[in-house]
């Protein structure tokens, strides 16, 4: 674990991310906030593109919670069996589904508790939806920003949860609403678990990595 890198430091990662792409975006693709929860809940221990895959033609029939009971199941399965951990992914799904027909009137509540709340749902699919729908400067931590916000010193924490409190109490407020954005795409295409590609990163002058491959 590296050590937090200071305010200075933190605020030139951010400017040069912010440089190189003003308006980062998610990659999940949905067509309303449903269909968001659903993607992200989708995506766990699974690729955006293998969600997006089996998505694209679910979400052509079932975009709302009320479409979605009425596919079933079973149905629900033939479009995302493609994914890892299908069946109970299904389940959870459908009854998420019925909780927000029965206890929301089919509208997805932008509360975190409430949101996780919610059968499959939990702390980071919650923070990934409040804040790609909402714009609300929630962080997601998954897998890529806990190893660069370790490797880096960007936001070290020896588990999720402390990670996600690094990137709320370091980095500069004007950055904090596509903070996890930055992050999970610098994870995801340069600073790579195996072969982090750091020759062409953006910030390895001021990264603590001490296995540099250059």
């Amino acid at each position: 674990m590296a050590k937090q890198l200071d305010y200075h430091t933190i605020r030139e990662i951010f400017t040069r991310f912010q440089q190189a792409d003003p308006e980062p975006k998610g990659e999940l693709e949905h067509v309303n906030v449903y269909t968001l929860v659903v993607a992200v809940a989708l995506s766990a221990q699974a690729t955006d593109a293998g969600v997006n895959k089996a998505t694209r033609a679910l979400f052509k029939i079932a975009d709302t919670p009320q479409k979605m009971l009425d596919l079933g199941e079973e149905g629900l399965i033939e479009h995302i069996k493609t994914i890892g951990l299908f069946r109970q992914k299904a389940k959870n799904v459908i009854k998420m589904s019925r909780i927000l027909v029965a206890d929301y009137g089919g509208e997805v509540p932008n509360s975190r508790a409430a949101l996780q709340s919610l059968p499959g749902v939990g702390r980071k699919t919650a923070n990934v939806v409040l804040n790609m729908w909402w714009r609300y400067p929630a962080q997601a931590v998954d897998t890529h920003i806990f190893r660069v916000g370790n490797r880096t010193g960007i936001c070290p924490g020896k588990d999720v949860d402390a990670v996600e409190r690094a990137i709320e109490d370091n980095i500069p407020v004007d950055f904090q609403l596509h903070a996890h954005h930055w992050l999970i795409l610098h994870g995801r295409y340069h600073c790579k678990a195996r072969k982090p590609q750091c020759g062409t990163c953006l910030i390895r002058d001021l990264c603590q990595f001490e296995d540099k491959t250059l």
